[in-house]
């Protein structure tokens, strides 16, 4: 089962170059910045970064969903 994570951009004041309004960003797990209140997630330059997590929302997706959104990276 995969271990993946999604969030929904939802607000990008501040970051409008590196973030897109509604788009759906993979999620790394980076509990350190998880305690400071901050997701990662891979952005617009293809690596991944910290950002205030009131940013996004979290999201669950169905598993034929996960798995459509994994084969269109490839």
């Amino acid at each position: 089962m995969n271990k993946h994570e999604f969030a929904i951009c939802v607000d990008n004041h501040g970051y409008e170059v590196s973030l897109e309004m509604r788009k759906l960003y993979e999620i790394i797990v980076d509990a350190d910045g998880e305690k400071h209140n901050q997701i990662r997630v891979i952005d617009e330059s293809g690596e991944d970064y910290l950002y205030p997590a009131t940013l996004f929302d979290r999201i669950t997706l169905p598993p034929h969903v996960m798995e459509r959104v994994f084969h269109a990276q490839t």
